[in-house]
């Protein structure tokens, strides 16, 4: 298995993908922020229609990735 950048989101945010039988799952992760490893997004891919990741899930990584940095600043 191995990680590879998720792009359009931030610095440091990757993409794990496995295939298990016939289904795709996916774990969307920002390496480190601060001292924390946050997971942002994990889902079965549905779509057999191409590899792209639907909007709506781009969305909520960008939002939660967001959070994530604005967690880490507070005290």
């Amino acid at each position: 298995m191995e990680a590879k950048p998720f792009k359009g989101v931030g610095s440091g945010v990757y993409e794990i993908v496995k295939r298990y039988d016939s289904d795709t799952y996916r774990a969307i992760y920002a390496v480190k922020i601060g001292e924390t490893v946050y997971v942002l997004h994990a889902f079965q891919k549905k779509s057999k229609r191409g590899i792209k990741t639907p909007q709506a899930d781009v969305d909520l990584i960008k939002q939660r990735y967001k959070d994530a940095q604005e967690r880490e600043k507070q005290p």
